[in-house]
């Protein structure tokens, strides 16, 4: 059980959504919500409250009559609920519930507290939103995406419920919940901020961390499908290089690699006798697809903790409009509702994704191209070349998937439109760059399945198993019993889904 307390962590994030784990309110965080609401009651009273008692955005110079309050809120949510395109899965839609029910727990919303026991409830009984990936400009946060989550609470709309996409009222009424009551603000407070961005984002981090993993996994068994030498992953030529990143990985390979038979110390090989050939059989250097890895991967391993401590410090902030604050007693008019921090750290890890797709395309284009490995036949064919085609066909997908890939990594941070007769003059776009960096983190994971399958094919052509390390034999293992070795050409697509499903699954 998760106690929903300040600050939620990234492992709280990942025990909900990959591990089924339940969420529980405290009572301190009870009072909080309700000391909230209850003050915000009382002060809007005989005060001019945005939201509260007038219209919204550009309409916001008109009082609304006290009569017309409750109806407000219900129009915002009906009227926005104008979402497009592709729906999230499920988990995504589950990390977006999870990030607006602890930004609404903080206290600065002025919510009723049923608005939030509403929000556990449909979290721990998997009745999840049905969130549409186009809407909101991510400026006055995610205004389209969130009505859609708030129409579900009102009883409205469809949800994930059970494996299906039901109609909210069945799930909830199946489950014997009420839909949500507006008490003052509940309709604006629920779409008014950046929940789907940065519940999106989280997934995507969670994500590419173990993609970059499995990146690493796949250099260093390269590294040892090719006898690479040791002393470019050494901690002394990597420590001369002041960045975390590069000294993270090539410890992490140096780990992979360490009880390898393959893998050629310089020292006995070329430092310990004398060198007579004027040229040289083997090279003395790899190419820097598998010699450069520390170097290419480093700067994605920060990227990916930056982008972390962003979204953590995103989830536990009251991106809201107005905030009411219990404190000072008073009520503040801003912008935290705006997207930009999240926006540029997506399109930062959107680009960083890419290059690590580009560097698993070069890995598996050296394996592929005989003329330059020289030691495994064209397209790690273990059938009979001309005749059989190995894994050429497999190499199209992976180039083609890494082309759109550079594609997406065009940052849209930098895209800002106005809309909202110009209220919303600059915005950030971040629930596009989110669900765009997702896009591209699926796609690397289709890149890394076809990289994979053509290694432990190479591992076949060489014969190598027995000299593999003890870590990249497990790699070998764990493919080898989702796909047998072939020799004859079969139709790669259902096992090569297969690999990608294990490998987003597990680290």
């Amino acid at each position: 059980m998760i106690e929903l307390t300040d600050p939620i962590a990234l492992a709280d994030f990942y025990a909900v959504l990959f591990e089924d784990q339940q969420v529980n309110l405290p009572n301190s965080t009870s009072d909080r919500i309700k000391q909230s609401h209850d003050f915000l009651k009382r002060f809007a009273t005989d005060k001019i409250i945005y939201g509260v008692n007038t219209g919204f955005g550009p309409m916001a110079q008109y009082r609304i009559a006290e009569g017309d309050q409750i109806q407000l809120q219900y129009n915002l949510i009906r009227s926005h609920a104008a979402g497009m395109g592709d729906v999230l899965d499920p988990i995504y839609a589950k990390s977006t519930l999870l990030a607006r029910l602890h930004t609404l727990s903080l206290g600065y919303s002025g919510v009723h507290s049923n608005a939030v026991e509403l929000m556990l409830e449909m979290l721990n009984r998997d009745i999840l939103p049905v969130i549409y990936q186009h809407g909101g400009v991510g400026a006055s946060g995610d205004l389209v995406q969130l009505a859609h989550l708030a129409l579900n609470m009102i009883g409205e709309g469809n949800v994930f419920y059970q494996g299906q996409k039901i109609p909210a009222a069945v799930a909830l009424a199946n489950e014997g919940l009420q839909p949500m009551q507006i008490h003052i603000r509940e309709g604006l407070a629920l779409i008014n901020g950046t929940s789907v961005m940065t519940g999106v984002g989280i997934v995507n981090v969670i994500y590419g961390k173990r993609l970059l993993n499995w990146s690493i996994a796949c250099s260093a068994l390269m590294n040892e499908l090719v006898s690479a030498y040791d002393d470019h992953l050494s901690e002394t030529l990597n420590g001369t290089k002041k960045h975390e990143g590069q000294q993270q990985v090539a410890a992490k390979m140096r780990d992979i690699i360490a009880d390898s038979k393959l893998i050629r110390k310089r020292h006995e090989h070329l430092y310990s006798r004398r060198i007579e050939e004027s040229i040289f059989k083997d090279k003395l250097q790899e190419y820097y697809s598998i010699r450069c890895v520390p170097q290419i991967l480093g700067p994605i391993w920060e990227a990916l903790q930056h982008c972390t401590a962003t979204l953590i410090r995103e989830v536990n902030s009251a991106n809201d409009n107005p905030i009411i604050d219990v404190a000072s007693a008073s009520v503040y008019h801003g912008g935290n509702f705006h997207g930009d921090y999240i926006a540029f750290e997506m399109d930062k890890l959107r680009i960083a994704i890419a290059k690590l797709t580009m560097l698993m395309e070069r890995q598996l284009n050296y394996l592929l191209n005989s003329s330059l490995n020289e030691i495994l036949p064209s397209f790690v064919n273990l059938g009979k070349l001309g005749l059989n085609f190995g894994m050429q066909g497999a190499q199209f997908t992976a180039t083609s998937t890494t082309a759109e890939n550079q594609t997406l990594a065009t940052p849209i941070y930098t895209h800002s439109i106005p809309n909202n007769k110009d209220n919303q003059d600059i915005v950030s776009m971040g629930t596009n760059s989110a669900c765009l960096t997702k896009k591209v983190i699926d796609n690397a994971y289709e890149v890394l399945a076809i990289q994979l399958l053509t290694l432990v094919q190479a591992v076949e052509a060489l014969d190598c198993q027995a000299n593999l390390s003890t870590k990249s034999k497990k790699v070998y293992t764990d493919i080898r019993s989702i796909v047998p070795i072939f020799k004859e050409d079969m139709v790669l697509s259902p096992y090569l889904t297969a690999i990608k499903d294990h490998v987003k699954a597990n680290d």
